[in-house]
């Protein structure tokens, strides 16, 4: 009865957590794609400002990261993820507003504060305040439901725009965030591991817990497995927005035509989702690190399918270089849980994916450049990155043996 209860709690925890990052990834990190043109257009300024000002929130995502987990480890999820939607309300209405690009660049700077508190590095640090060592399943479950958020958000961030207005569509959003998304975290737990229980579980001798299921405490990983798994996750996170910002226009310059680059791009979306699922469903027990490192290499492997069998390898290159960022995801949330266990974990994922944040808000604009020195070939800088991301993850099971037991 108790197992039961605990699934039917899962599933709950997943449904709420899975809503609410598929309304915030949205509104905030894929608004920019449909809306920036029209910002653009109305401020008088090109549209390049406006990726600029969502770089810069990325930067201040980054910066406040640490903080944020900080704030999870102490209080729970409930406080800091439903104090995100009201800065997220805040925000859009500020854009919304905006009477001038300055103005623009404050509202972009304010989000990347909600950006902090409320993506995927708050969600799953509250999953494992909730759920301790057992948070592989709900963490998957919830980037399962909020791999939909592109789907949803670009459609109907359209849709807004055109029917109202982009203005009117920030507005639409914020409205979102305080009618949907600030009730849904209400009915979050409010308490779950506490920092001190768990500080004690890792303290217990080794004898008392059975091998296959140690992890290494956070202060015995050497600092230069945290730098490897940073160095890692932000090579991938610089070949995920350099390809998402970029892909239509690279895939271009390999000699495919618009329409097929669109669609080679709109097999990404599901096949993130396929490779999440796959995982929920078949891979429960297979080892994070593992799965890291076939997520790094994929876009390697797509690369190297698209470069050795042509263009009509294109829709493998999507789905491959999709299906990698799926799984990479869950891998992002999964791998620093095993490798710190849960005390500290969402401080220590501020840390992790701090320098990925920085990369993710340089790509868009650094492989831009690339492109225009390089042309097609600038695939070669994401191949070696991915080379580069999947070596530093085989180092790390080396310097860290206890990364290889499955949890």
């Amino acid at each position: 009865m108790a197992q039961g209860g605990n699934r039917a709690n899962n599933r709950t925890l997943v449904l709420l957590l899975g809503s609410t990052q598929t309304l915030s990834w949205a509104s905030s990190v894929y608004l920019p794609a449909v809306l920036a043109p029209a910002m653009a257009a109305d401020l008088a300024v090109a549209p390049p400002a406006v990726f600029a000002a969502f770089s810069a929130a990325l930067v201040v995502t980054a910066l406040l990261g640490p903080k944020a987990g900080r704030l999870i480890d102490q209080r729970g999820g409930r406080q800091v993820l439903g104090g995100s939607h009201i800065v997220f309300a805040l925000g859009l209405a500020a854009l919304a507003w905006a009477p001038s690009l300055a103005w623009m660049w404050a509202a972009w700077l304010w989000l990347g504060v909600g950006m902090a508190l409320g993506l995927y590095e708050g969600a799953f640090a509250t999953i494992v305040r909730i759920k301790g060592r057992d948070a592989k399943t709900a963490i998957t479950g919830v980037t399962l439901i909020a791999g939909f958020a592109s789907t949803v958000g670009w459609p109907l961030s359209a849709w807004m725009a055109t029917a109202w207005g982009w203005r009117e569509a920030c507005l639409a959003w914020a409205a979102l965030h305080l009618l949907l998304g600030l009730p849904l975290a209400a009915c979050l737990p409010g308490r779950g591991v506490r920092a001190a229980d768990v500080v004690a579980a890792d303290a217990q001798p080794a004898a008392a817990a059975p091998a296959a299921t140690s992890v290494a405490s956070q202060s015995a990983v050497p600092w230069r497995v945290t730098a490897l798994l940073a160095f890692a996750f932000a090579a991938c996170g610089f070949v995920t927005s350099a390809v998402a910002s970029h892909l239509p226009q690279l895939l271009q310059l390999q000699g495919l035509s618009l329409g097929e680059a669109v669609m080679v791009g709109a097999l990404i979306g599901p096949s993130q989702v396929a490779a999440r699922l796959l995982d929920f469903v078949a891979l429960r027990s297979a080892s994070p690190l593992w799965s890291a490192r076939l997520a790094a290499l994929a876009h390697a492997a797509a690369v190297l399918l698209l470069w050795g069998l042509g263009n009509k390898a294109a829709p493998a290159f999507g789905v491959v270089h999709g299906a990698g960022n799926g799984v990479l995801t869950i891998a992002r949330g999964t791998l620093p849980l095993q490798l710190y266990g849960p005390a500290g974990y969402g401080r220590q994922m501020g840390w992790i994916h701090a320098p990925g944040r920085f990369a993710q808000a340089l790509a868009p604009w650094g492989f831009g450049w690339c492109m225009q020195w390089w042309g097609g070939a600038a695939f070669g800088l994401t191949l070696a990155l991915s080379l580069l991301a999947g070596g530093a993850l085989l180092v790390l099971g080396w310097k860290a043996p206890a990364a290889e037991h499955t949890t």
